[in-house]
C-alpha cells in the first residue's frame, strides 16, 4: 500500500495518506484560484481514516461555488492550504497536490468548474471534463 507525505511549505503542517486517493481532480471556479493564486486548483481526496495529521493548523470556512460548505486547514506560520473538508462528503479528505511535492503523482482524472477555466490552459482529452 503506497504512503504519501503532504506538508505546508515549512514542514510544521504535515499529512499521511495511507493508499490510492479515490479521486484526483482540477477544480477551476474562481474560488479556487484566489485560493490557490493559480489558474486552478488541484486535489486528491482520501478516506479520512487512511489519513494522518500532525502540526497545528488553522482554518479557513467557506461556501463553494455550488454552495457547499468547504473547511481549509492552512498552516499559520507559511500560510500553505495542505488539506480541506467538504460538507457533502465528510469521510473524505481533499488533500492540495501541490503539498505532495511528487512529480511522479497520478495524474488528474477529472476537470470541474471548466467554464471558468483560462482559455490558455491544456488539458488531456481522456479526462472527465465537467462545465
Amino acid at each position: 500500500m503506497a504512503t504519501r507525505e503532504a506538508s505546508c511549505s515549512c514542514g510544521r503542517l504535515r499529512l499521511t495518506a495511507e493508499g490510492e486517493p479515490v479521486r484526483i481532480s482540477i477544480c477551476h471556479c474562481y474560488a479556487c484560484q484566489q485560493r490557490t493564486g493559480s489558474a486552478f486548483g488541484m486535489q486528491a481526496r482520501f478516506p479520512a481514516d487512511r489519513v494522518r495529521i500532525e502540526g497545528r493548523g488553522t482554518v479557513y470556512e467557506r461556501v463553494s461555488d455550488d454552495g457547499e460548505g468547504r473547511t481549509f486547514h492552512f498552516c499559520p506560520e507559511c500560510g500553505g492550504t495542505v488539506y480541506y473538508t467538504t460538507a457533502d462528503r465528510p469521510g473524505l479528505i481533499a488533500v492540495a497536490i501541490g503539498a505532495f511535492a511528487d512529480r511522479d503523482f497520478p495524474r488528474p482524472t477529472v476537470s470541474v468548474w471548466e467554464e471558468r477555466m483560462h482559455p490558455w490552459v491544456g488539458l488531456p482529452v481522456d479526462m472527465e471534463h465537467r462545465d
